[in-house]
């Protein structure tokens, strides 16, 4: 609870936090927006395929020009400016850069971004979780063999979900469930980019305001991101992960403790110790009132009669047993937090939320018919979405991680809802993507 007394020391001290940002895309720009509000901190560059698209960017969130006149790295450095170009090798090798903030959203490019990180001896914060659900057990160990620390991004539900398991376990309690919302009917699976805005809730307009992806915002959408971040809570925190994909039970926050209860108790848990996504909309499509969309939240159990009775004396409201008490957190501010995770990681040595083992996955599933010869687009595009499943099952049924659905070509007829496997496709195998990914499965395969 003291991040930021340190951060006031090392601003005193004229010995800030390096930064390096490799892409300021929405969530790249929303920290880009609190990095001159935060003591302590400089960062020294910017590396993004559009150097321009980065000026543009930080003249949205309010940053000086006067910020901006490095001509080079050294030069950033020792005037405390900032440097953008787009040679993410060349900062990222800096000598003077302590973290590197990984922001780019391409999971393939992430991987070779973070693995240089590694070899540089530069810790990482990773808010390329598509990266993360794919390989990042064997990332986590890769960092740990460099001596440097590999994070999840605070701010990102995973981190948040992270946060509350670790309060819940620091205190004695048994994590039932833990989680976040979503907005989800079970056709938006089958969401592309062209009614994304429509389901999400935004006008096109809005969207072209906040410079927006749609491919990006529609993985939100068609059940992927959730997966996606629910993959890395279970790999993180160690808790299980539905048989067959989330349930997305409908709840208002005065409901999640009566759902995310076993389903021998009356709630929706095949067993206790489970990652779940609860929705804000009823089956038929209303609006539940108070609901969990945009937040976080962690059920644990009061295991002893004086514990329950607490409960009550301090009205916290839990199921109708007494027994299961949810503790939320209604918003999540995205980039916005990330500055948590930097001062974590520099200051203190401690991920906000890192895999520890390989729980789950992220498998590429269809959404409509696939053919012979046609290209797979990736999370949030027109072909699939991903389906979270234990990581044993996937490992079985040698599933195709979503992260790596992008840009291969299918090779035999996959149906519907039909999950794909290695078989399906004609992967590029010379990717450090692809080869940490097959590592991974060997390991855990032996």
């Amino acid at each position: 609870m003291n991040l930021h007394a340190k951060l006031l020391a090392r601003a005193a001290s004229q010995r800030p936090i390096r930064i390096g940002l490799i892409g300021a895309g929405k969530f790249g720009s929303m920290y880009l927006a609190q990095v001159p509000r935060t003591p302590g901190v400089h960062l020294v560059g910017i590396a993004d395929l559009s150097p321009a698209g980065v000026h543009t960017n930080l003249a949205r969130v309010g940053w000086a020009p006067e910020r901006l006149q490095a001509q080079s790295l050294d030069e950033a450095v020792q005037n405390g400016s900032t440097h953008v170009s787009d040679d993410w090798q060349a900062l990222v090798r800096h000598p003077a850069i302590d973290v590197v903030v990984e922001c780019t959203g391409s999971p393939l490019h992430a991987v070779d971004h973070i693995l240089e990180a590694f070899a540089q001896r530069k810790h990482v914060v990773n808010v390329t979780v598509e990266a993360d659900a794919f390989c990042g057990p064997l990332l986590a160990t890769r960092a740990q063999a460099a001596g440097v620390v590999y994070s999840l991004a605070f701010g990102d539900q995973p981190a948040l979900i992270c946060d509350l398991v670790d309060w819940a376990r620091t205190c004695g309690f048994p994590v039932v469930a833990a989680g976040r919302g979503h907005k989800w009917l079970p056709h938006f699976a089958q969401s592309t980019p062209e009614t994304v805005w429509g389901y999400y809730g935004l006008t096109p307009e809005q969207a072209v305001r906040g410079g927006l992806n749609p491919k990006m915002f529609n993985s939100f959408l068609d059940g992927s991101k959730p997966s996606i971040e629910s993959t890395a809570v279970a790999n993180a925190t160690g808790l299980g992960v539905p048989s067959n994909g989330l349930l997305y039970p409908p709840a208002s926050v005065e409901d999640i403790p009566y759902v995310t209860r076993p389903i021998s108790e009356g709630g929706v848990l095949e067993r206790k110790g489970m990652v779940e996504v609860i929705s804000s909309l009823e089956p038929d499509g209303r609006k539940i009132p108070y609901d969990i969309r945009m937040g976080v939240w962690v059920t644990v159990e009061g295991e002893t009669e004086y514990i329950r009775n607490c409960f009550e004396e301090y009205n916290a409201h839990t199921d109708p047993s007494g027994r299961y008490f949810t503790l939320y957190k209604r918003w999540h501010l995205i980039g916005l937090e990330v500055g948590v995770s930097v001062a974590s990681v520099a200051l203190r040595g401690e991920p906000t939320g890192v895999a520890t083992g390989w729980h789950a996955d992220v498998v590429a599933t269809a959404k409509r018919d696939l053919k012979p010869g046609e290209i797979l687009d990736g999370e949030g595009g027109y072909t699939v979405w991903g389906k979270l499943l234990p990581a044993a099952t996937s490992l079985r049924m040698g599933g195709l991680p979503l992260g790596l659905a992008h840009g291969v070509k299918v090779v035999r007829p996959v149906a519907q809802g039909q999950s794909l496997s290695w078989d399906d496709v004609a992967m590029d195998t010379q990717t450090h993507a692809y080869k940490i990914r097959r590592e991974m499965e060997s390991a855990h395969r032996g």
